[in-house]
């Protein structure tokens, strides 16, 4: 059975290793448990849940010296339940582990996590993108409701063997949503590595739809995500029109700060008109008082897309720049840079940058973030408003039940 396959029939539930083998022996206290849970968190489980199951033997694993019990299911279907303290394919205990993974969200080598942990590089390296294996936005996501309305999306350019690649990198609300290895920056490639997104997306809503998308503006990924979804709002971002102003004022030696001031000054408007006329503006006075013809150029340009950055009005909920997608993909570019980029196949490569972008949204917070805010714990808590389990990875374990699938 494909790794993927087996990963669907595997329910992973939070249990205290102290008390599972009391309760494994205990059928009626297993089976109490289980529907416990089941009522908790129904989408950790298959829909057919409702309608009863039964026991279906024991899967043993010498190596771990532990048990784990099969349910059969009203259709038939047979699934392995998981303790969260199990990592999949019972490769070894999560306690065992999990400083290792937690350092791997820092990019630290595999041949250092073997050095300091034990095992060798190959076993951190597998551990870490089988991760890869789960859905990205159902692991993330756990409720219909709380998939977002508005997206921002990006490419971060990279290379696997010295070949350029490109990652079609999705966020919101501070998490990856998507993360997939595309050739090619064209149309139809993007669309089909942004697609992966919207797949993952409609498996728990079949009408989920964003209602706008924030990008830089390049062609193909604003044709893509029409494409995917053909009522999105595409956003234009402010900010890298900022940044490219900024690039042709270097030469500049007067005149920038007060441009600065200016460009700012019209993005904090806080009526649609305000800001078009403050655009204008700002375009009259670059024509007359700057010199160098390539600051003139881009901010004619800037005022020309006037009607294009004056669209986020008419949605105040979205984000009107891409930092969100900058700042985690400046993640993945340190972390990149650290694996001296991708190597191998390009499915190695995807299943690596989507276990990158799983970590992300599963880490714990440092000290300094919870201290300023305590009810911050991670961007999987953000988002969802609760966790499955204290312990960073047995939370992301448990809700990559059934590689994260959807009841």
């Amino acid at each position: 059975m494909p790794h993927s396959q087996r990963l669907h029939k595997s329910i992973c539930v939070p249990f205290c290793e102290d008390e599972y083998t009391t309760m494994l022996a205990d059928r009626q206290a297993f089976r109490a448990y289980l529907q416990q849970t089941y009522q908790t968190h129904p989408e950790l489980f298959p829909a057919e849940m409702s309608e009863g199951f039964r026991f279906h033997g024991l899967v043993s694993s010498r190596k771990l010296n532990l048990d784990l019990r099969r349910i059969r299911l009203s259709n038939g279907q047979v699934y392995q339940i998981r303790p969260s303290f199990v990592m999949p394919y019972m490769i070894a205990l999560t306690d065992d582990i999990e400083k290792g993974l937690y350092l791997r969200r820092f990019g630290v080598p595999f041949d250092a996590l073997a050095y300091v942990f034990g095992r060798d590089a190959m076993f951190w390296y597998r551990a870490t993108i089988s991760l890869g294996r789960n859905s990205l936005v159902t692991t993330t996501v756990k409720k219909p409701s709380d998939l977002p309305a508005h997206l921002v999306a990006d490419e971060k350019h990279t290379r696997c063997n010295g070949k350029r690649v490109y990652i079609a990198t999705t966020v919101a609300n501070g998490c990856f949503l998507g993360a997939e290895i595309s050739e090619r920056a064209d149309t139809q490639s993007l669309t089909d590595a942004y697609g992966v997104f919207g797949q993952e997306a409609q498996a728990l809503d079949a009408d989920y739809a964003p209602v706008t998308v924030t990008t830089d503006g390049w062609q193909a990924t604003d044709a893509a995500f029409l494409a995917l979804f053909s009522k999105v709002t595409i956003l234009l971002c402010f900010l890298h029109a900022f940044l490219k102003l900024r690039r042709g004022a270097k030469r500049l030696k007067q005149g920038w700060t007060t441009l600065r001031k200016k460009l700012w000054a019209a993005y904090k408007s806080k009526k649609r008109a305000a800001f078009s006329q403050r655009l204008r503006r700002t375009n009259e006075w670059v024509q007359q008082h700057i010199y160098l013809e390539k600051v003139r150029e881009v901010m004619a340009r800037i005022a020309a897309n006037v009607a294009r950055y004056s669209i986020a009005y008419q949605h105040p909920g979205a984000p009107r720049t891409t930092n969100m997608v900058d700042r985690l993909i400046n993640y993945q570019d340190r972390i990149l840079f650290d694996m001296q980029l991708f190597h191998g196949t390009q499915q190695s490569a995807n299943l690596a940058a989507r276990a990158m972008a799983l970590l992300w949204n599963f880490h714990p917070y440092g000290s300094r973030t919870r201290a300023f805010a305590k009810s911050r714990v991670s961007p999987f808590f953000d988002l969802n408003g609760f966790q499955y389990h204290d312990n960073w990875l047995q939370n992301l374990l448990i809700a990559a039940s059934r590689a994260g699938n959807p009841p």
